[in-house]
């Protein structure tokens, strides 16, 4: 389960890069809004802390009766100190991370500062987080203050990551060494370097996914993949749900999957991506190859690929335009960076049309398909 943080939603850009990260790795990923966030109904003003503890609850529960038991409960910034409070409660976890968490939940209450008076005063307050406007009451207020976590943490019994940011202006790094002094082992603590709360450099939050993936795989059972095999060059296989397929390639595993606009999980490229890599790929190669044979000066070669549906009239090389109807065409773009002449760029481009790809998409191709016994 993965819990988001403080006025946040499960479509955070970082919380589907971790998501997407342990999926990857077989791991399934529960990522849920708290009541009165996102897509999930209620009022955010009728909710606090404790509340999002049993969201949590709730959503362990759902998982159990659903899919399985939960092992795993991931939580970012408040939504990792609720996870703290709840994974106690959750029988079957195994293993918590936390990710910029709060030692004290009471912490957050710095993003109310300029407005705690007039809760007081009033009961409630329209608050400015993030740029939202959010109806803050007392009682959300005074359940925060009355949180302590300490004791929690010290009788976690489950294996414990702590991620934190050293350079975190929102829950200062002093957080997670709280945290961490209060757990016992097992415990790990991992530094986001150079990463800001909400992770907003993707290549933060696909690592932190990575590290996680990786660190719980010694506390949590992983069904072991069938594992492919074929006496050709490759072997695909799609799954009973929806389009994710796992490819394999003499030693190399890889996946294919849809957008989700058309009712992927874009998980791995798509068919006509892997289509457009092996154009791509071959040019390159080729013209690496006939660069170091000539021995020109070229330091990089890049090939920018798009695939598209035109309509025949619009094709510059079609021999018969009086045929109707749309046909494939790729667009392919060399970018060559190196001290080489005019001359030598234009030759470039002739040997790119002479890469075996490009002349096995131009030649005549004949498919064979047979249907073998299961």
């Amino acid at each position: 389960i993965f819990a988001h943080c403080f006025t946040c939603n499960k479509n955070l850009a970082a919380i589907r890069n971790i998501s997407r990260a342990l999926t990857q790795k077989g791991i399934g990923v529960l990522r849920f809004d708290f009541t009165g966030l996102g897509e999930s109904e209620g009022d955010f003003a009728d909710t606090n802390f404790s509340s999002n503890v049993q969201d949590l609850l709730d959503a362990a529960a759902f998982m159990k009766a659903a899919y399985g038991p939960v092992e795993l409960m991931v939580g970012h910034s408040l939504g990792g100190a609720a996870t703290l409070r709840a994974a106690g409660e959750v029988s079957s976890c195994k293993a918590v991370v936390t990710i910029g968490a709060p030692f004290d939940p009471e912490h957050v209450g710095h993003l109310l500062k300029s407005s705690r008076e007039e809760i007081e005063a009033s009961g409630e307050a329209i608050v400015s987080i993030g740029g939202r406007p959010f109806k803050i009451k007392k009682q959300f207020v005074e359940d925060l203050m009355s949180q302590d976590l300490s004791e929690q943490i010290k009788n976690l019994n489950r294996a414990l990551l702590v991620m934190h940011s050293p350079i975190d202006t929102v829950v200062g790094i002093e957080n997670a060494a709280k945290i961490y002094s209060a757990a016992w082992h097992p415990k790990s603590f991992v530094s986001l370097d150079q990463a800001d709360h909400l992770m907003s450099d993707g290549a933060d939050s696909k690592y932190s996914g990575e590290m996680i993936a990786c660190w719980v795989g010694k506390y949590i059972e992983q069904p072991e993949e069938e594992n492919l095999k074929t006496d050709h060059q490759v072997v695909v296989q799609t799954s009973e749900e929806g389009y994710l397929t796992r490819v394999r390639t003499r030693r190399h595993h890889l996946l294919a999957d849809e957008p989700v606009s058309v009712g992927g999980t874009d998980l791995g490229p798509t068919p006509y991506d892997y289509l457009l890599t092996a154009l791509g790929a071959c040019t390159s190669m080729t013209l690496r190859m006939y660069a170091d044979l000539k021995q020109m000066d070229v330091q990089n070669i890049k090939v920018h690929l798009t695939h598209g549906r035109i309509h025949r009239d619009d094709c510059l090389k079609c021999e018969d335009n009086q045929k109707s109807g749309k046909i494939d065409q790729i667009r392919r773009e060399i970018e060559i960076e190196g001290d080489i002449t005019e001359k030598q760029r234009q030759r470039m481009k002739q040997i790119a049309d002479r890469c075996p790809v490009h002349r096995t998409l131009h030649g005549e191709i004949e498919v064979l398909t047979e249907l073998l016994e299961a």
